[in-house]
């Protein structure tokens, strides 16, 4: 099986995904460029293509709308792109946590490569903290990645991680012009770390925001209609009130008893089934107090679900979903479903 790490390297306990190198704290930017694979450059050159001339001899063209991206230590291909197109190198990312774990207390807790040097990340802690009741802790980060195969802008994402199911979860940053909670830099632009640090300087602010709106979450009890309703919207992108569907919730479980048939008739079933089950009880930390038979555990359902339970090829390839891909955007429905039931 192919994996998407190439290599990363992170401090503390190991991660959830299990990959990588562990490193002491308070390492340089260099050794955490060396250990997490990114002590390299995207270097470019020129496409061209190979033709035959009218005596049949082949000979090189040129094509100057477009360059090739590759790694400068093994060469390899990375991609093919627009001249336009403004690549970020690997320690430009982590240089961008320099001056913030040097100055400001932040702290790189996990940096690596994906796809063969395709995609490269950095996270880091913020040292923002709050607790629920029954000590349900969150702990506050900085994601910043990109890619130069056109899947990903340099992202700088505020990410709120549960300590009890190390469960991660983007902040929706308020004033920003994007669904996701992230800034994003597009490749046509030039990445400015000092620009992208003081749009994320209005959302170190929002922390606390945040975290009111999950104590809000914590707060708001819901019951097993409700539950129904809400992994349904979250599953089936919908926005169907409770009221619209109660009398559906119970007919539909009446006429589809067998789990089989369920499953046919209903192509999420399966999922919505294992996160309601997290949900009453089997989900970690769904019996502590903030979480029990309330919206914020409905959240946590979702959040453990995409980041451990959700099928995936592999560790890696998960670790890819819940960042990046299809993992987050479940997150992210979560998230605006969740909040719906306290608006």
């Amino acid at each position: 099986m192919s994996h998407l790490v190439e290599t990363m390297a992170f401090v503390g306990d190991t991660p959830w995904h299990g990959l990588g190198n562990q490193l002491t704290q308070h390492q340089p930017i260099e050794v955490w460029a060396q250990q997490a694979g990114m002590d390299w450059r995207i270097e470019s050159s020129n496409v061209s293509y190979m033709a035959k001339n009218e005596k049949g001899h082949n000979i090189i063209m040129p094509y100057e709308e477009q360059r090739v991206l590759y790694r400068s230590d093994t060469h390899a291909p990375l991609s093919v792109v627009s001249q336009r197109f403004q690549e970020v190198q690997p320690r430009e990312i982590l240089n961008f946590y320099k001056d913030l774990t040097e100055q400001s207390g932040f702290e790189l807790e996990t940096a690596g490569v994906l796809k063969g040097g395709k995609k490269f990340w950095a996270l880091a802690k913020t040292g923002q903290t709050s607790s629920l009741k029954g000590k349900d802790v969150s702990n506050g980060y900085i994601l910043l990645a990109t890619a130069c195969d056109g899947t990903l802008a340099t992202t700088a994402q505020f990410t709120s991680i549960r300590v009890v199911c190390n469960n991660t979860l983007a902040i929706a940053l308020k004033g920003q012009n994007s669904n996701q909670g992230v800034v994003k830099v597009p490749h046509s632009t030039k990445f400015d770390s000092d620009k992208v640090k003081d749009q994320l300087g209005i959302s170190i602010r929002a922390w606390d925001e945040h975290m009111y709106e999950m104590k809000q979450l914590s707060q708001r009890k819901v019951n097993q209609y409700e539950a129904a309703d809400y992994f349904d919207a979250v599953f089936n992108n919908t926005n169907m009130t409770i009221a619209d569907q109660e009398d559906t919730i119970i007919q539909y479980y009446r006429n589809f008893a067998d789990q089989a048939e369920l499953n046919k008739a209903e192509p999420n079933a399966k999922s919505k089934s294992k996160v309601m089950e997290m949900f009453n009880g089997q989900g970690r930390g769904a019996t502590l107090s903030s979480a029990k038979d309330t919206a914020y555990g409905l959240l946590c359902s979702i959040t453990e679900f995409s980041d451990h339970e959700r099928r995936a090829m592999s560790n890696d390839h998960r670790l890819d979903s819940t960042w990046f891909g299809a993992g987050a955007s479940l997150k992210q429905r979560g998230l605006e479903q969740a909040l719906r039931l306290i608006a």
